[in-house]
């Protein structure tokens, strides 16, 4: 059925200001009756509250069931994991007990000395003597605390140098980086050997290699033992750099932040040479003995 113009316009015109008014009414009958719908609704949820208790019940053991279901597959796996991983750790146990056995008996066989427990102590870096001509640091831990000359300085990342001079109260620590130290290490990459020696410089650097050998940056450098000072397999650094045809090593202990030193006793500082006594000036110059007293004339 087709609208005439004047009824359509007629009717455009009464429908607009009925909108209008109803929209009028509903906002004025929300914010007058604000209380009685909101009174409204709170009972509404008081009353729907128990039923939806009753029907999440069933979801709730659903959901529970299923949980269970998924920790019982799971327990199933790590039991199966862990029963394959025992299996490895009784073999590993079975070849661990036969090396020990054999072990024992080749140490037997070659009357091998075992090596001595290493004991330490754990001392405060007091000064550090860093400088362009030393380096060094103090620690306040002396022979009265049993510390002697040649013992090792580490820390938890690696070696840090040997104890070179020695006090009732305090020590100093000669760095792998001063001028003086010389250092027996092996690049475990290419198993060669050489003495890390130290210029003043941040990183020391190797000697004595082997020609051709085939160094690589990353090659981690450890102690070889030799020498008799420090024990082999001590951590020392990683190869830095290959200018120059020297390697220069960065040792994994950032040495100018050091706050604690561990020192410790390997029972090699023996190997060190004694230190030359110091004859007082004016004082008259005797025979040296055997063991190293002087005698007067």
């Amino acid at each position: 059925m087709r609208l005439s113009p004047l009824r359509r316009t007629s009717l455009q015109r009464v429908t607009f200001p009925l909108l209008v008014l109803l929209s009028v009414t509903m906002i004025l009958l929300g914010k007058a009756d604000q209380v009685m719908l909101e009174s409204l609704r709170i009972a509404v949820a008081d009353a729907a509250a128990p039923v939806l208790e009753i029907l999440s019940r069933p979801l709730s053991a659903l959901a529970d069931l299923a949980t269970r279901a998924r920790r019982l597959v799971s327990v199933y796996q790590d039991n199966d994991r862990l029963a394959e991983e025992n299996e490895r750790l009784i073999g590993w146990q079975h070849a661990a007990l036969k090396l020990a056995s054999e072990n024992s008996q080749l140490r037997e066989l070659l009357k091998l000395t075992p090596e001595p427990a290493a004991t330490y102590l754990t001392a405060r870096v007091v000064a550090n003597s860093g400088g362009a001509y030393v380096r060094s640091v103090m620690v306040y831990a002396g022979s009265e605390n049993g510390v002697a000359r040649g013992q090792a300085a580490v820390t938890g990342d690696g070696l840090v140098g040997r104890v070179s001079e020695v006090g009732s109260r305090a020590a100093r620590v000669l760095l792998v980086t001063d001028l003086n130290s010389r250092v027996p290490v092996i690049v475990e990459g290419s198993q060669q050997r050489a003495l890390l020696a130290g210029d003043n410089s941040e990183r020391p650097y190797l000697r004595y290699l082997d020609t051709g050998a085939a160094i690589r940056i990353g090659d981690r450098i450890v102690t070889s033992g030799q020498g008799g000072v420090f024990p082999p397999g001590l951590p020392v650094g990683v190869v830095a750099s290959l200018d120059g045809g020297a390697p220069r090593v960065e040792p994994y202990v950032e040495l100018s932040r050091v706050g604690y030193l561990r020192i410790v006793y390997y029972g090699l500082a023996e190997a060190l040479p004694k230190p030359v006594p110091i004859v007082p000036r004016g004082g008259r110059r005797g025979e040296r003995s055997a063991d190293g007293q002087q005698s007067q004339r």
